[in-house]
């Protein structure tokens, strides 16, 4: 890992408006960069090209330079790099890791629905989404071939049994603590713990489909090695997804880095705020008269 200073990464959807999750997590990375002499940059991940719009964007940049966000460097755009992921993702798929799955959401679905229903328990990965269950499980050959053959669309997967077995050791991942108080030494905050990484819990991951060379677990490694981060500060609904992340760096030669999970900003009934569920957002306390300060004491900061 990089002794060099620091450098940190805010990377936001412009998906829907920030709400105040995304407030913690670009301030205590600001933060950080700061107290560490080191750097914060800013990252767009809008390879949803349907519902990440440039307006979306615009307005999420207004609302970061509201609650004092402020980043370096020129800002890395997803959508500009479906080459360089394209790049990444035919390697895995030259070095034998990754297959073509053509089961539809809905197939999957019914699948599991009807195997637990038989009182079957199937596996889930950490988010709580089941494990998928491969083509051959549920399809008939000739169907599968039918669908090979087809224009259907398809994802790639990576096939974690092969990913695994190409390790001479199961990676793990340097975690350390996720905020640095005023006036804390920048050096004691360095000292973290190795984690056991545990990618086998996700099975076999979507890294791309027939109509976009990438996911979030591939973009998000690809891009960190692009812009030389060093340290990723990040919610704690993303920990577990540092196993898959750690895997991919091992397989496609990219750089180790130190990881923080920070605390959530939960909303009355226990829920981690979310755009999916419409929590309030920065634009809308900034309309309704809610100051910067007042958003600071609502964060814990």
């Amino acid at each position: 890992m990089s002794t060099s200073s620091p450098i940190f990464r805010f990377a936001p959807s412009p998906n829907g408006h920030l709400h105040l999750g995304h407030a913690l997590s670009a301030l205590l990375n600001c933060r950080a960069a700061e107290r560490t002499g080191g750097t914060c940059l800013l990252r767009i991940e809008n390879i949803d090209q349907t519902r990440c719009t440039p307006a979306l964007e615009q307005e999420m940049l207004e609302d970061l330079t509201w609650i004092g966000a402020r980043f370096s460097g020129p800002v890395l755009r997803q959508s500009e790099r479906f080459d360089v992921y394209r790049a990444a993702l035919e390697r895995l798929e030259r070095d034998g890791l990754t297959y073509r799955s053509y089961l539809t959401r809905g197939e999957i679905k019914r699948f599991i629905a009807d195997r637990e229903a038989e009182g079957l328990v199937w596996p889930r990965d950490p988010d709580g989404a089941p494990l998928y269950p491969g083509d051959r499980t549920v399809l008939e050959a000739d169907e599968i071939r039918r669908r090979e053959a087809s224009d259907m669309p398809f994802a790639i997967r990576l096939d974690m049994g092969k990913a695994l077995a190409r390790l001479g050791a199961m990676p793990d991942w340097w975690e350390g603590p996720a905020e640095l108080g005023e006036g804390e030494d920048p050096a004691r905050w360095m000292e973290g713990r190795r984690i056991p990484a545990e990618p086998a819990a996700w099975g076999d991951v979507v890294l791309g489909r027939k109509d976009c060379p990438t996911s979030y677990h591939l973009s998000v490694v690809v891009d960190d090695a692009e812009q030389g981060v060093t340290d990723v500060l990040r919610g704690q609904d993303l920990y577990h997804a540092t196993s898959v992340h750690r895997l991919l760096q091992v397989l496609l030669g990219l750089p180790e880095l130190r990881y923080r999970h920070h605390r959530l900003i939960l909303d009355d009934e226990g829920r981690k705020l979310s755009k999916s569920l419409a929590s309030a957002s920065l634009r809308d306390l900034r309309s309704s008269g809610v100051t910067e300060r007042e958003v600071m004491g609502r964060i814990g900061l």
